[in-house]
């Protein structure tokens, strides 16, 4: 299991907010436009939840890592959002008090999948909104790392849910009008980043590969690097998956 709270200090400079996640934030508040109560569930170093704030409505932003809600409450306009720390299996508030939730790159992370599913249920009133953000499977089958590290996609594939079993657990939560949409983002990366990510474990994957798997994959890369590896072109390969409460 991976330990955000040791992460915290360097998440932001390891995954910054480039025009790609600057694109997907505005899909996906899009998608919630009007709410005047927004969950950010599972909401990190804040980044999605001042975003939110900014465009109006209250946010409240919730995270397990006390180290990353340290974070989150030192960024920049965070006085606007309310943060707690809790799993998003046991949320703090009670039923039916928000009308919108987002739930980005956090389902994979939970213990239990179908208690926070139903947890969210529970927060959202009748047609409240709930979008998660998640990688379809396609991602890990092409992650551009996949040659330095080939555990990756059997990993990745094991604990993300793929889209249409997502789709199944939200009709049992008691979530409707579930709909799935695919985003591609094409990127472009220099080696010399992409290095500097791999080796502050940038994703939570590189944490749970075997250590001998890691050293290998690292000094591979550090030597496409200083042989003169310029960039690397990838896709990122995201399900928007979107449902009402019933």
């Amino acid at each position: 299991m991976t330990d955000f709270d040791a992460l915290a200090p360097e998440y932001d400079r390891l995954r910054p907010a480039g025009a790609g996640w600057k694109a997907l934030a505005d899909r996906t508040l899009a998608e919630l436009r009007g709410a005047t109560r927004l969950l950010d569930a599972g909401c990190g170093t804040g980044r999605l939840a001042v975003l939110a704030a900014e465009r109006g409505g209250r946010v409240w932003g919730v995270d397990a890592s006390a180290d990353m809600l340290a974070q989150a409450r030192a960024r920049p306009g965070a006085a606007r959002v309310g943060w707690r720390q809790a799993r998003v299996e046991q949320l703090p508030f009670r039923d039916g008090w928000f009308d919108a939730v987002v739930a980005h790159l956090v389902l994979h992370l939970v213990q239990d999948r179908p208690a926070a599913l139903a947890e969210l249920a529970r927060v959202l009133g009748t047609d409240g909104r709930l979008v998660v953000g998640t990688f379809a499977p396609e991602h890990f089958r092409d992650f551009f790392l996949n040659g330095y590290f080939p555990s990756i996609p059997a990993i990745d594939g094991a604990r993300f849910p793929r889209p249409a079993a997502l789709t199944a657990e939200l009709g049992q939560a008691g979530f409707a009008d579930v709909r799935v949409e695919r985003v591609d983002q094409d990127v472009s990366t220099p080696a010399t980043d992409v290095l500097a990510r791999v080796r502050g474990r940038y994703i939570s994957t590189l944490h749970l590969l075997d250590e001998a798997e890691y050293a290998a994959g690292l000094a591979r890369l550090e030597r496409d690097v200083a042989d003169g590896l310029g960039s690397f072109e990838y896709t990122l390969r995201w399900a928007l998956v979107t449902a009402r409460r019933g």
